[in-house]
């Protein structure tokens, strides 16, 4: 009995152990600070000191399009993945919008990368392959990636990232890791790994500016893990304004502004706090939209979320944002969102700013 006993704790250990490998090679545990590659052609122009400079950030949901209402959408619907034809459909018209607009710099959240939802495709280069003439440089960072997740919806591989295309040089990348929701140990290897994909764009005059891309957690229902993260890239912008350093950060925050909470059917509350975790970042930094833009009378025209939900007819809150040092300052903003509505559950951002003038 006592060897019996012996073998049978012999192979739980093996298994455990067995167990513990399988999930360690299928899984990626970033660093908390990485240097990325960054990607330059030609000879890209360096930025100027007081130039005007255009940027757009946008969340383009894998290039999945507008008709669906995923597993994990808020409305909780049944599809699990997009067609080849819908995903380049919107590819081709992430391309028009980009090539029209023509920001300086573009921050895009949510292209995926030998996902199986997405057929295994590198969308970042299959945009790339359209825009290449306008973009010599590059850089991105995984903020979700697994070989494989158990998870039924899924059942096979993920890779999701930021993505940053620039007009101008970028001489340093680097990914920077956010805190990440509390779960048990092995859970916690397959969720997503929110990060900042920071570049850093020099100056003829030997200076730098950082432009900083996110997307931070899409909560199911309000938790500590916004607060944590809203809080470290705080402390990360706050760092580089306290050493005078120019920056921007767009991205997909998840988060509402002031006043918009209220405005939301009781439904469509449950992923947010009454008081935004947002203002960790507006109490500090100006923001576009500001507060009183997304909230007064001409919001509509701010909203930038526009759900999978059969329930909506239309965008019907703000959650992506550009914030930037008060050295900067801005010219215009926009959301374009007339010939946007089918091709994202997000709209783009797009201001024009004035950088600052050499001391």
């Amino acid at each position: 009995m006592t060897r019996l006993l012996r073998y049978t704790l012999l192979l739980v250990v093996l298994a455990i152990a067995l167990i513990g490998g399988l999930i360690f090679g299928l899984t990626w545990r970033p660093d908390a600070r990485e240097t990325l590659p960054v990607s330059c052609t030609g000879t890209p122009p360096t930025l100027v000191p007081g130039q005007a400079l255009k940027v757009m950030t946008w969340n383009v949901q894998y290039l999945a399009g507008k008709r669906y209402v995923f597993w994990n959408d808020q409305a909780q619907g049944d599809d699990e993945a997009p067609t080849l034809e819908d995903m380049a459909f919107s590819l081709d018209e992430v391309a028009r919008v980009i090539r029209d607009e023509q920001p300086d710099v573009v921050l895009l959240q949510e292209l995926d990368d030998g996902a199986k939802a997405s057929d295994y495709q590198d969308q970042l280069k299959l945009l790339q392959e359209r825009v290449a003439d306008l973009y010599p440089c590059s850089a991105s960072a995984f903020d979700w990636k697994a070989d494989f997740v158990p998870e039924p919806h899924i059942f096979g591989s993920v890779g999701r990232q930021l993505a940053t295309l620039s007009r101008y040089r970028i001489e340093h990348a680097e990914r920077l890791q956010l805190p990440v929701a509390s779960s048990n140990f092995i859970s916690r290897q397959f969720q997503p790994k929110d990060a900042l994909l920071a570049t850093k764009l020099p100056l003829s005059d030997g200076g730098q500016l950082t432009v900083f891309n996110t997307h931070l957690e899409r909560a199911s229902q309000p938790d500590d893990t916004l607060q944590a993260q809203v809080a470290a890239v705080a402390k990360v912008l706050d760092k580089y304004e306290s050493q005078g350093l120019p920056w921007l950060i767009g991205g997909d925050f998840n988060l509402l502004p002031l006043g918009q909470y209220r405005r939301l059917p009781a439904e469509q509350r449950r992923p947010y706090s009454a008081d935004s975790e947002l203002h960790l970042l507006w109490d500090k930094y100006p923001m576009i939209p500001t507060n009183n833009e997304a909230s007064g009378i001409d919001r509509a025209q701010w909203l930038t979320h526009y759900p999978n939900d059969p329930g909506l007819n239309g965008p019907d809150r703000t959650v992506d944002y550009l914030f930037y040092s008060p050295k900067i300052k801005r010219i215009q903003a926009t959301v374009r969102q007339d010939d946007t509505l089918r091709i994202s559950d997000h709209l783009p951002v797009i201001a024009r700013f004035l950088l600052p003038v050499a001391p």
